[in-house]
């Protein structure tokens, strides 16, 4: 009898993947089960496509392709990389752009129909740069609005749509690190004096909670008690809210790396004139500034 004849052979079956219990919707950073919301207020059913996250591939291949082109000498790589960056912008205007609404959706549902509501993640396409140059006005427009801009922050979403609250997690609320990137994408694009204005007060926040900033605060209006309300339970410190601040000191200051030199080019506001940072580090050495 040969060898292994008479014995059954256990047949390998395909292995069927197993739903995910408890498992989080929106694998965002607003990743609370409410925060993708239609103007109506009903939630996008997943899968989801945020529209930021869409940003955050573009700048990857980017910065990737200079890796490649820099560090790694493959040209070829860099090359398809950055026609993979201009296909996915062509792409993502195309298909996020609310032309009626004049900004871009906050996400496609697992219908791919565009999530229409205007939350602060449009800011976050700003600082990774797949806006187009003409339509970055038109956001940096939006995110100033007075529904929109609190006096402290960015609001996640402007008083005006219907599922807003000041008190709602990702709805309404101001989160430090979110104003802190929007101010550096309106920076990104040459709007100076905007992004002044946001990083400026996102400082005077930190200052009204003892320059420890919580990971989110109430999106209230500013008004003449000049104090900041706090968010039931918010984590404080927080490493995001922590790391907020430096990011708006570059914007304030308008530092940048270029070619193994830093740059400097300030806009500061009159009670920020006498600001300076010493021995900043980078690949040339150390440098004050101013």
């Amino acid at each position: 009898m040969a060898r292994g004849a008479g014995r059954h052979r256990r047949r390998r079956l395909p292995r069927v993947p197993q739903p995910l219990v408890g498992g989080l919707t929106n694998l965002c950073w607003k990743d609370s089960s409410d925060s993708i919301l239609f103007p109506d207020g009903t939630a996008a059913e997943p899968p989801i496509a945020t529209c930021e996250i869409q940003g955050y591939a573009y700048d990857a291949r980017l910065r990737t392709a200079r890796l490649a082109r820099e560090v790694w000498d493959d040209t070829a790589l860099a090359e398809r990389l950055e026609r993979d960056a201009s296909t996915l912008r062509q792409r993502f205007d195309e298909v996020f752009w609310l032309g009626r609404r004049r900004f871009y959706a906050l996400a496609l549902d697992g219908e791919k129909r565009p999530v229409d509501t205007l939350t602060s993640n449009i800011g976050h396409l700003l600082w990774s740069g797949i806006v187009p140059p003409d339509r970055a006005e038109i956001l940096v427009r939006r995110l100033l609005g007075k529904d929109m801009f609190s006096g402290w922050g960015i609001r996640t979403m402007p008083a005006r749509e219907r599922p807003y609250s000041p008190l709602r997690y990702h709805n309404g609320t101001v989160w430090p690190h979110d104003t802190a990137l929007v101010a550096e994408g309106m920076r990104r694009y040459g709007f100076r004096e905007e992004a002044t204005q946001v990083a400026h007060a996102l400082l005077e926040a930190a200052h009204r909670f003892s320059h420890r900033l919580p990971e989110v605060f109430a999106g209230f209006e500013r008004d003449a008690a000049e104090v900041p309300v706090p968010y039931p339970g918010a984590r404080t410190p927080q490493a995001w809210s922590a790391a907020a601040p430096l990011l708006a000191l570059r914007t304030l200051l308008g530092l940048d790396a270029v070619d193994g030199e830093l740059r400097v080019s300030p806009t500061l506001p009159d009670d920020l004139r006498g600001l300076s940072v010493r021995r900043i580090q980078f690949r040339g050495g150390t440098q004050d500034v101013p």
